[in-house]
């Protein structure tokens, strides 16, 4: 049985510095009819991602996605249920991937709305792993990482491989995949008991709290001989450091810059030229323009976790009255992998 009612979150005010849980509401309408081209899906998983926080603000950066209006609802990565189905192709009972997330039920068009080329409706195998993992591991978390190692950055078996935010949902991901292909990994996380993580169960050769320290200091105690490839999840002092510790010919995969999301004004690096003196390539991407490694990168992943060599971590809220906490919670660094609600 249907409910007639659902509900979803909305943005009431744009966050005045860091994202607050009064900045959101939790609203209840009348269940969505579903349009000719349409379903409707009970939505059953939430993916929070640090890029929401950019497009909460009032502007967001050029060539990116438009920012959230004020009174408009939420808008995300979902795993759900077809309920009812108006659209070629789809049946009540398909699980279903979708952009249109933070709210319990969306009529999904079947040719609609993406995010930056990642997230159009899309069935899925749920029989091969946790529908969740979807998400996390199988999903735009796993391919951020797996892109950012193995097509922009060009990951080698001889490379030293520094990720920045490795506790995190994608780069937890990127620490073990490289691990797993042979790679000597550092890790950089927001406390020491993340870092201790890092290294104790993800498998990292060596990881350490950025807080406090010099962080070029610390990197050429740990690899004197320098880093090959560093996946950049913070940008800010994290990517300066990079330019200090790559060795010539090094690569930078520019993933993204929580440094500089939750109402922190953003920094730059002031040691750009050591990229014309190291003769570095640093590559910006975003994961749409990569959907064509999904199930290479699906296959790789899942039997990694099959056997036991993958960690996944997660932190689960419950229910969408959770998930303003949960956004919340994710951009202070208070949660562990892959952030989810289950609604």
């Amino acid at each position: 049985m249907v409910s007639e009612e659902y509900c979803e979150v909305r943005l009431i005010r744009r966050p005045a510095g860091r994202v607050e849980v009064d900045d959101f509401v939790v609203v209840t309408n009348p269940l969505p009819v579903p349009a000719a081209g349409e379903v409707l899906v009970r939505n059953t998983w939430q993916s929070v991602d640090p890029a929401l926080r950019m497009r909460l603000d009032e502007r967001t950066p050029r060539g990116y996605l438009p920012p959230i209006p004020v009174g408009g609802v939420l808008g995300g990565l979902a795993i759900g249920e077809v309920v009812e189905s108006r659209a070629s192709g789809f049946v009540p009972g398909d699980i279903v991937q979708h952009v249109h997330g933070y709210r319990e039920f969306a009529a999904v068009p079947a040719d609609g709305e993406t995010l930056g080329g990642a997230g159009a409706l899309t069935k899925l195998d749920v029989s091969v792993a946790p529908i969740r993992h979807f998400l996390g591991p199988l999903g735009s978390a796993g391919l951020t990482a797996y892109a950012a190692l193995v097509r922009i950055a060009e990951l080698r078996n001889s490379d030293t491989v520094w990720v920045s935010a490795a506790a995190g949902a994608v780069g937890g991901l990127a620490v073990q995949i490289a691990r797993l292909r042979g790679n000597r990994v550092i890790g950089t996380a927001g406390s020491p008991e993340k870092a201790a993580h890092v290294r104790d169960v993800l498998g990292a050769y060596a990881a350490f709290d950025y807080h406090d320290v010099d962080l070029v200091a610390v990197l050429d105690d740990l690899v004197p001989d320098g880093v090959d490839v560093y996946i950049d999840n913070v940008g800010g002092a994290h990517l300066e450091a990079a330019l200090n510790v790559l060795r010539p010919h090094g690569r930078v995969a520019l993933v993204g810059a929580v440094a500089a999301y939750d109402g922190i004004p953003p920094q730059g690096p002031a040691n750009l030229f050591q990229a014309v003196a190291r003769s570095l390539t640093l590559k910006g991407f975003r994961v749409g323009d990569h959907v064509d490694l999904v199930e290479q990168m699906r296959t790789e992943v899942a039997a990694h976790i099959a056997n036991g060599g993958l960690h996944v971590d997660e932190t689960i809220y419950r229910g969408i009255n959770s998930a303003p906490q949960a956004i919340v919670a994710m951009l202070r660094g208070e949660t562990l992998g892959k952030t989810l609600v289950e609604l």
